[in-house]
């Protein structure tokens, strides 16, 4: 009844080792596409571990459980994971794990509709700003201007197709190729699915706040997400412009100034588009996206050793 235990040390190592790691990188804000996964790899791992230790908990404490668990496998498969005689803390570990995938669950649900909720007053209030004209179809435009005096902009998902909402304070900033910067940079955040990287992230980092791993994985994502969105638009539309149209509609903010307001990392994602690292090379790519793909395969290895090795011999 080791593998169990082997599980949830091999998540723990996982979710302490990993953040320091990246964290010491350099790599992740020249490749944040690559960040994304490599993250998202971690704390895949890290559920995959739990989850994995509480079915096998679960089957040492009820024979109920056992027998869905093991029922494709031959006897000696059973026997080579010693599951008998561990019912005294089998049972309160798989409760635990259990629970916590509940209220993961749970909380993951409270952020969707968190989400949806906020959604539908944008829409509402965008109503309201910006009514329909007769014969205008209901979410048919691409783009929609509000008045403002705040340069603004924002991409409303949900209906037929994500509409671009822009301030004609915005309007009145952005120069040029800038505007198709901008809509760029929001669309590559609708392709990439990216709110639901967020919602999952917040998700964790909420239900779980004793966990550093998701915090950081929360944090993270908001950073990531950003520098892949910029790179989207900056390979259409050029570094350059796409700098500029983030100046333009920030500057008023107060975030360029000696004292930055909040931690926005705006002036650090200009940088970055104004002097670009070197990208990681090909094979250099290749190598870290094989080692993120093969990390939630290590619990999966761990659990089964046992009953392949029964099966062996």
């Amino acid at each position: 009844m080791m593998v169990p235990l082997a599980l949830l040390v091999l998540g723990g190592l996982a979710a302490a080792l990993a953040p320091r790691v990246l964290a010491r990188a350099d790599w992740p804000t020249r490749e944040p596409v690559l960040a994304l996964l490599v993250w998202q790899c971690v704390v895949a791992a890290v559920l995959l571990c739990c989850a994995l230790a509480m079915a096998l908990s679960a089957a040492a404490a009820w024979e109920a459980v056992r027998g869905h668990v093991f029922a494709p496998a031959p006897r000696g498969v059973m026997e080579a994971y010693a599951l008998t005689g561990c019912g005294a803390w089998a049972a309160p570990l798989a409760v635990a794990l259990a629970s916590g995938a509940v209220w993961t669950a749970a909380m993951l649900t409270r952020e969707i509709r968190t989400a949806r909720a906020r959604r539908r007053r944008r829409r509402a209030d965008l109503l309201v700003r910006a009514p329909l004209l007769p014969g205008e179809e209901r979410g048919a435009e691409r783009l929609v201007v509000l008045e403002g005096e705040r340069a603004e902009a924002w991409l409303l998902r949900g209906g037929a197709a994500p509409r671009l909402v822009i301030t004609t304070a915005a309007l009145r900033r952005l120069k040029g190729s800038q505007l198709d910067a901008v809509l760029a940079h929001e669309q590559g955040h609708a392709r990439a699915r990216h709110d639901w990287l967020l919602h999952v992230s917040s998700a964790l980092a909420n239900g779980f706040p004793q966990v550093p791993v998701f915090a950081a994985f929360r944090d993270q994502m908001h950073h990531l997400v950003e520098l892949a969105a910029d790179d989207s638009a900056s390979r259409r539309f050029g570094r350059l412009t796409t700098a500029l149209a983030l100046v333009e509609l920030n500057e008023d903010r107060g975030v360029f100034g000696p004292c930055p307001a909040g931690v926005s990392g705006l002036p650090d994602r200009v940088d970055r588009l104004l002097a670009p690292a070197p990208r990681l090379t090909v094979l250099q790519r290749f190598r870290l996206t094989a080692t993120a793909a093969l990390v939630p395969v290590v619990p999966v290895l761990v659990t089964f050793v046992p009953g392949l090795s029964a099966l062996g011999g």
